[in-house]
């Protein structure tokens, strides 16, 4: 069935509306050697908006905060019928140690200056962007919790955390009273599912709901990649900016880009492009609330857009999920093996109920 930017999804466990596909700003402004000027980000924001898209994805370092500023700029007339998401915990001055981090300081000093930059006086979504490995979770929970009851923030989240802190920070606010974590924002795409392991699952149990980012992994998917980028040699454009970048962060592999070639094949029998594909994938999945689309072009976001109109055969899905698949690993391979069935259950058939 067909979506729209409109046909709102609830985040998790809480009441609050979202599109199904998330506009990141992430490319709002060129600090960082790609992404949109000014003029072309504005044009970026009023389609999405137009289109009849709420969700738009941010961080408080985002192009150096070239993109809270533009937001700031664009949400103007707007700001009560958007929900806007920054994150907090990347470090805002390099050299002091205390503007980076999940401690209680750094996180309202990150929201006073989103604040400031967003031209708002509150946040709908913040998350913590990066586990830090140091910080108390109760510390972390009741700083958030403060920002809630202060008005300065409406619901907290989580990003790149493992899945047993995650739960745990869930299960310590439901018994302080805290606010509860409602969403859960993860690298998740064909080429990167080892989220399905332990985040997903997780994020099931606990009421979080899911906002994939690099839902393209990275732009391999879109099929912009060859054998030849594994060399990683690249010149000085925009572009091979871009993609040097990527390959940095080991998205360019041979076996990504045979997950990619699988991709361009479904792509070319529905007739659509891949990274709609791609995209598509990722929004069928009942776990995932709003993946995130980090368009540069105007014609990149239409691109991206029609994936909300993708569907697939029974067929075309096997094949796709058999490209990006992963081992589940221990437990879960051996949990869901005929031998532990055996011994848990016997001869008895026991049909298990979502």
């Amino acid at each position: 069935m067909s979506l729209t930017l409109d046909t709102y999804r609830l985040l998790g466990r809480s009441g609050l509306r979202v599109s199904p596909l998330a506009l990141g700003a992430a490319t709002f402004g060129t600090e960082w050697g790609w992404g949109a000027e000014r003029d072309e980000a504005r044009k970026l924001f009023d389609r999405y908006v137009e289109r009849g898209g709420n969700f738009i994805d941010t961080a408080v370092t985002y192009t150096n905060g070239s993109s809270e500023r533009l937001l700031g700029e664009f949400t103007r007339d707007s700001r009560e019928s958007l929900v806007l998401a920054t994150k907090y915990s990347t470090m805002r001055r390099p050299g002091d140690p205390n503007s980076g981090g999940s401690h209680r300081k750094n996180l309202f000093a990150s929201v006073e200056a989103s604040l400031r930059q967003l031209n708002t006086d509150y946040i709908d979504l913040l998350y913590l962007h990066m586990w830090d490995s140091t910080t108390p979770v109760e510390e972390i929970l009741r700083g958030m919790d403060d920002l809630v009851r202060q008005g300065k923030v409406l619901y907290v989240a989580i990003s790149n955390a493992p899945a047993w802190q995650v739960s745990r920070m869930q299960t310590v606010a439901d018994l302080r009273g805290w606010s509860p974590l409602v969403a859960l924002q993860i690298e998740y795409s064909l080429i990167q599912r080892t989220g399905e392991r332990e985040l997903l699952p997780m994020a099931r149990e606990m009421g979080l709901g899911v906002v994939p980012y690099s839902p393209m992994g990275g732009g391999v998917l879109t099929g912009k990649y060859s054998r030849d980028d594994l060399t990683g040699k690249v010149t000085g454009s925009e572009e091979s900016s871009r993609k040097s970048h990527n390959q940095a962060l080991g998205w360019v592999t041979e076996r990504n880009l045979a997950v990619a070639d699988t991709v361009g094949e479904v792509a070319k029998e529905l007739g659509r492009t891949s990274a709609q594909v791609a995209l598509a994938w990722t929004l069928r999945n009942p776990d995932v609330t709003a993946p995130i689309i980090g368009a540069r072009t105007l014609t990149q976001l239409e691109d991206n857009l029609g994936a909300l109109e993708v569907d697939f055969t029974a067929s075309q899905l096997a094949r796709l999920d058999e490209a990006g698949a992963v081992d589940p690993g221990y437990p879960h391979a051996y949990l869901a093996s005929d031998l532990a069935r055996a011994q848990i259950q016997g001869d008895l058939k026991i049909e298990a109920r979502g």
